[in-house]
């Protein structure tokens, strides 16, 4: 009888967590012995629809990758058994035995806003070892980076009031729950529902009860009465089971030490002032109202355009999925190639995918009160008079950077929030934040662009 599978991703396999081509790519790299060092960039080419930044996120998941990417005896008997590496030598599956990641790696740190067409991470490795870290770096970058810019709009909505992840559920997998947990609390979000990332992460959880809770008893009453019994300094009540109304009421009933209610349906803005004036009435101006159900940016703008008195608010969907921006189309480009001791400059050509070539650096100039003016993308070293943000972390497969705890990476993002002007962070219709090229860049780029066009275009 089969057994299932779990899927979960073990180090064991973390070689072989990598698009296919990559590994015939890496195979003909050795048996051609092309063991150039070569720079790859991690860049946005184009933002998504109604995002004006970046918040950079995931780094750390990328560089516990990068210190403990290895092939197991089972991995490479089972790329040994493919049919593309029939006629592929022993030597290769030998070196996949002793595969490690020795190269150096430059990045922005988590939490720091950035723009498209910035170089946001930097790999310089032999060409296998960079070649084959970039389905791995893609799929964690992009995903966390998507997921910590929509919780950092909607907190941003949200104008103060605390922001609770309530998406586990509804993330696409266990996996990806956890990652937006750590995502969404980069972006500003105060707490989360998913308990094995407040475990791992020190993010606070909170819970309450589900509409189960509340019919599974005799009645309303019961229920809540019931819940109180069982946490009697931290009863938050969901009241809109049945009337929401009613509900207000029956949670009122459990006297001063209700902490909170929460609305999980109907009309937001008129359920939430009736219920503050049930609660104010029976002098429980303390208790908070928290509402859910389907809330993004755009809804929790519009609520609090009509002043409805809601303290905070879980956000799930729309937030983990990044809803209305699903997908961030982050890309990983050689640059520069070294070859005889000197380094080649490398670039795409193709109408409308240009790259600029050679190792850059992002230097981001600010006004007298550090307030971001403008970006300039240049070459690596040639602005020292300017604030570089890439830094190194790793250093010949080691970091060499101490990691950041996690609230100190949302501290970093919501200074950097704080630091960007008013119209580049609008919710709709923000305005494009300045980012130009350097006239080095540009001439650099002018060159290779020439060279390569006569060596590759008859």
């Amino acid at each position: 009888m089969k057994k299932p599978k779990s899927l979960f991703l073990s180090e064991d396999s973390l070689g072989i967590v990598t698009d296919f081509y990559q590994l015939t790519m890496a195979a003909g790299y050795f048996e051609h012995g092309m063991h150039d060092i070569v720079t790859f960039e991690y860049y946005i080419r184009h933002l998504p629809e109604n995002r004006s930044y970046i918040i950079a996120a995931g780094l750390e998941q990328f560089l516990h990758y990068l210190t403990h990417v290895r092939f197991s005896q089972e991995s490479i008997r089972f790329i040994r058994q493919q049919p593309s590496f029939s006629h592929v030598s022993d030597e290769f599956f030998e070196y996949l035995k002793n595969f490690a990641f020795r190269g150096d790696v430059f990045a922005v740190p988590e939490g720091t806003i950035v723009f498209a067409e910035e170089p946001i991470i930097r790999v310089t490795a032999p060409i296998i070892e960079a070649q084959i870290i970039e389905t791995y770096l893609l799929s964690t970058i992009n995903f966390q980076s998507s997921i910590a810019t929509k919780s950092s709009r909607v907190v941003y909505a949200s104008r103060g009031r605390d922001i609770i992840d309530f998406g586990t559920r509804r993330a696409h997998g266990p996996h990806a729950g956890v990652l937006a947990a750590r995502a969404c609390f980069i972006g500003g979000c105060k707490s989360t529902s998913n308990v094995f990332a407040a475990y791992e992460l020190g993010i606070p959880p909170v819970g309450t009860i589900a509409h189960s809770w509340v019919m599974v008893f005799g009645n309303e009453v019961e229920s809540f009465h019931k819940y109180h019994e069982t946490f009697p300094d931290d009863t938050v009540l969901l009241i809109d089971t049945y009337n929401t109304l009613t509900g207000a009421q029956h949670a009122a009933a459990i006297g001063e030490k209700l902490k909170g209610v929460r609305i999980d349906s109907g009309n937001l803005p008129e359920l939430s002032r009736e219920v503050r004036k049930i609660l104010n009435s029976r002098g429980m101006n303390h208790v908070r109202i928290i509402a859910s159900g389907d809330l993004n940016e755009d809804r929790i703008d519009d609520l609090l355009k009509n002043e409805a008195p809601i303290d905070s608010f879980g956000v799930g969907t729309e937030m983990v999925t990044s809803k209305d921006a699903p997908a961030l189309g982050g890309i990983y480009k050689l640059v520069e190639q070294e070859h005889g001791g000197k380094p080649i400059p490398k670039m795409k050509l193709s109408k409308d995918k240009l790259t600029y070539p050679h190792k850059k650096q992002i230097y981001r100039v600010v006004d007298k009160n550090n307030n971001f003016v403008e970006d300039i993308v240049g070459l690596e070293n040639e602005r020292r008079d300017r604030n570089a943000l890439l830094i190194q972390v790793v250093k010949e497969g080691k970091i060499c950077y101490t990691l950041p705890a996690l609230q100190e990476i949302q501290n970093n993002a919501s200074d950097n929030i704080a630091r960007l002007p008013e119209p580049y962070k609008r919710l709709r219709n923000a305005e494009a934040y300045p980012v130009k090229k350097s006239p080095a860049l540009e001439t650099k780029k002018r060159e290779a662009e020439q060279f390569l066009s006569r060596i590759n275009i008859s």
